[in-house]
């Protein structure tokens, strides 16, 4: 990844349409199953998204290995997609971009409030 593609994130769209190229590959069933993953993923993105990708690709993976071993989609993920999703993303409690967004306004509104009190 050079410079410019850090930049203006193309690297990040080429990947996105691989992935998306993949799960087209999949049965239905899969398919929506990557949809609604990929869905409960975005919450816990970063600014760019970059630290999602490789749990995005280690997850389409998955989904490919157990469908091309003919394992149903629930003995995959379960029925709690999104309990999945959280697993996948550092388990309960990680930060998702509401968390990073609530602390940063308890912080300024805390600097406020001591700047009035003092």
């Amino acid at each position: 990844m050079n410079f410019w593609e850090t930049i203006t994130g193309s690297d990040l769209t080429r990947e996105w349409k691989a992935f998306e190229t993949r799960a087209e590959a999949l049965p239905a069933d899969f398919r929506e199953a990557w949809r609604q993953i990929t869905a409960h993923l975005l919450p816990y993105a970063g600014f760019t998204g970059r630290n999602l990708m490789p749990i995005l690709d280690g997850a389409l993976g998955l989904l490919e290995e157990t469908a091309a071993d003919g394992q149903s989609i629930h003995e995959v993920v379960g029925d709690d997609i999104e309990g999945f999703c959280t697993a996948l993303a550092g388990g309960e409690g990680a930060r998702s971009y509401r968390d990073r967004w609530r602390e940063q306004l308890n912080r300024n509104v805390a600097r406020k409030l001591s700047r009035l009190g003092g």
